[in-house]
């Protein structure tokens, strides 16, 4: 983009002789790509439009409040948290150069904090759904592991790198127990359910006779050796297939889906932090929603004064 088309684009807006010397300088000072410097002047374009809306024409005359009112107004017409980032570090970035051409005395866009980005709640399947992953059939040494790892993941809510690292001294069928070391090498003891010992048993009965049975990891690749995290992440995938799953189902999936159940179940956070390994109980609360969502649509369909369809008519 040429200086000439900067300066004739904001030539009908406010702003238009201050923002073609900010163009001019990230073109030939800054060197910015084009495409970046297409994106400062796509922000502060729309910062521009709704200026001349509200009759503001002269650097002078800006506030921080309008600031914020241009940003209210893009987050109505739907921008989200990481765009508003962006707009506003372009409204910095060009205030701050006018402050340094003297053309301003102060920053308005300075203190100004954008909104935070909605936090995606993770992806989970239901209780069926995840009966259906884990119902793995066959007889074959990689199927009984399979179904040995799926249940053990599901019956622990072990991350994917905790369940990579196991060694055969981490399990204790006899107590039902399994010890994972997790994030800062911490290591907790989880319970085993009895669905999920028995798929180790069988397991364990197969790897005897593998090729690398004196390798101490529990779960073993068809070569002998400690099955990776990426050789997990690729059975997952194989697996969502011959599973018949509607979408495909990673390993954290399988994670944030024991979180979601035992909440569900049981209401306890802090025995779920505990499971999950979390250092911090704000990050189990998200789960705290999606119980929430699973009970909201439970009490929409259950209770007699939450009907969507009006009983007068």
């Amino acid at each position: 983009m040429s200086d000439t088309s900067n300066e004739s684009a904001h030539d009908t807006l406010p702003f238009g002789e201050e923002l073609a010397l900010f163009s001019r300088y990230l073109s030939s000072e800054r060197q910015l790509s084009p495409r970046t410097l297409d994106g400062y002047l796509r922000d502060l374009g729309k910062f521009q439009r709704y200026c001349l809306a509200q009759n503001i024409d002269t650097l002078e005359n800006l506030l921080p409040h309008h600031i914020r009112l241009c940003m209210s107004s893009l987050h109505r017409q739907g921008l989200g948290g990481k765009s508003l980032q962006r707009w506003l570090s372009s409204l910095r970035a060009w205030f701050e150069f006018c402050l340094a051409q003297s053309l301003i005395k102060s920053n308005p866009a300075k203190g100004i904090q954008a909104p935070k980005s909605a936090k995606k709640l993770p992806k989970t399947l239901d209780v069926d759904e995840v009966g259906q992953f884990l119902d793995v059939k066959g007889e074959t040494p990689l199927s009984v592991r399979d179904a040995a790892m799926l249940e053990l993941m599901y019956s622990a809510g072990l991350r994917l790198a905790e369940l990579s690292g196991l060694d055969l001294q981490d399990i204790d069928l006899k107590e039902g127990l399994v010890t994972a070391t997790g994030k800062g090498n911490k290591t907790r003891t989880l319970p085993l359910g009895a669905m999920a010992i028995k798929a180790i048993q069988r397991w364990l009965s197969e790897r005897a006779e593998l090729k690398g049975s004196q390798e101490n990891a529990l779960f073993l690749s068809a070569r002998g050796t400690r099955l990776s995290r990426r050789s997990i992440q690729e059975r997952f995938r194989q697996l969502s297939l011959s599973q018949g799953m509607n979408s495909s189902v990673n390993p954290h999936m399988l994670r944030h889906s024991f979180a979601s159940h035992m909440l569900e179940s049981s209401g306890d956070l802090r025995a779920v932090q505990e499971l999950l390994g979390h250092s911090n109980i704000s990050t189990t609360q998200i789960y705290t929603h999606l119980d929430f969502q699973h009970l909201a649509k439970v009490y929409d369909s259950a209770h007699p004064r939450a009907l969507k369809k009006d009983p007068t008519k």
